[in-house]
């Protein structure tokens, strides 16, 4: 079953009691239609979390982006978390990590050809992407961690759990990890379990989608991660299989995510000479953490060593100038999302079947024919 790294803060009970009573009565408040959520004639797809803390939302976002793109012109919207900018930007080929946040300019790195943005007001959002002539042609948005901003009713609501952190053996915060009360999954369309190990049996499944007790509407789906080929941090086509990796590779990995315990486990897979540096997530890393970096990689005796470190702590990076000691030897290890029990193309067509269901010229068709 789950290795489950959910803590829990006993001494903080009272104060989950009132984050409970806040979160309630703000739903309440939803729910009775006192607060109000906007509907848009566009397919909007929401990726988001009952939890804080990492659960893959950027790589399973960017499955979606893959997915859509090819035959819709995508929109994602993003706050744009950490960012040094306010209000509403579109990102551009100009943009960096300040202007829009480490995971947007990750996304627009790697999908140049969608629209990327970030508002905090996502309803703000919306309608500049619908409007802005740039954007106007925009055929489906996908709201980034955006299960708890209701003032958007999203066609599809898509939840995310970590397989190691079951919400049900979870509590609020601040005793737990909780966002909102269990009860709030009700308003997911989609649940998907995430960061599944390997051999995960029959009845694992079958435990996980009794304890998650879902409404008869919802659909629950299992995915996990896979890596790629490593890839070279200044010249990205330099690639590196993991299969290359041998008993006497020393690794230096540099990570400041969420969870890197799953990264490090599959590295572990090809050597146990892994030195983990670990900071918070989204941190801002300093030119003086990687002169410190550069140092313990040179203190690393083998010739055979490297430094790796994931997509978004790259995109970090990009406003820093590094050693050439660094840029030679770093490397990216870049995700990305399966799905299990073969339910890859019952999740695919689900989704292809709402946005061609829901795009905008197909409702202007019918209003106007009606």
């Amino acid at each position: 079953m789950s290795k489950n790294t959910t803590k829990r803060h006993w001494a903080l009970t009272p104060l989950s009691c009132l984050y409970r009573l806040v979160v309630g009565v703000r739903n309440k408040l939803f729910d009775w239609k006192v607060m109000p959520s906007e509907e848009f004639d566009l397919p909007v797809i929401s990726v988001g979390n009952l939890t804080v803390g990492g659960t893959g939302k950027t790589p399973h976002t960017e499955y979606l982006i893959s997915l859509l793109k090819e035959k819709h012109k995508v929109a994602l919207l993003s706050r744009g978390y950490k960012r040094k900018s306010s209000g509403f930007q579109l990102a551009s080929a100009k943009s960096t990590v300040k202007d829009i946040g480490d995971e947007p300019y990750q996304i627009k790195v790697k999908h140049p050809d969608i629209h990327v943005a970030v508002d905090a007001n996502r309803r703000h959002g919306i309608r500049r992407l619908c409007k802005e002539s740039k954007t106007k042609d925009v055929e489906v948005i996908l709201l980034d961690d955006a299960f708890q901003h209701r003032y958007v009713t999203p066609g599809i609501n898509i939840v995310l759990m970590d397989y190691n952190r079951p919400i049900y053996e979870d509590e609020l915060m601040p005793m737990g990890m909780l966002r909102e009360p269990l009860s709030s999954l009700d308003r997911a369309h989609i649940v998907i379990v995430t960061k599944c190990p390997e051999g995960i049996k029959p009845i694992d499944f079958r435990i996980v989608a009794k304890n998650l007790e879902l409404r008869p509407y919802q659909r629950l789906f299992f995915t996990t991660f896979s890596y790629g080929d490593l890839r070279a941090y200044r010249a990205p086509h330099r690639k590196k299989p993991l299969t290359t990796l041998t008993p006497n590779t020393h690794i230096l990995l540099v990570t400041g995510i969420a969870s890197a315990q799953p990264l490090k486990e599959k590295l572990q897979e090809h050597t146990s000479y892994i030195i983990h540096l670990e900071y918070r997530d989204h941190h801002d890393y300093t030119r003086n953490e990687w002169q410190e970096i550069s140092r313990r990689f040179a203190g690393i005796a083998a010739e055979d060593k490297l430094i790796i470190t994931t997509e978004k702590d790259a995109a970090r990076l990009s406003a820093l100038s590094l050693d050439k000691t660094i840029e030679d030897n770093l490397y990216i290890l870049p995700i990305e999302v399966e799905f299990l029990q073969d339910q890859q193309d019952t999740f695919n067509n689900h989704i292809t079947d709402y946005v061609n269901k829901n795009s905008r010229n197909r409702i202007v068709h019918q209003r106007t024919h009606a």
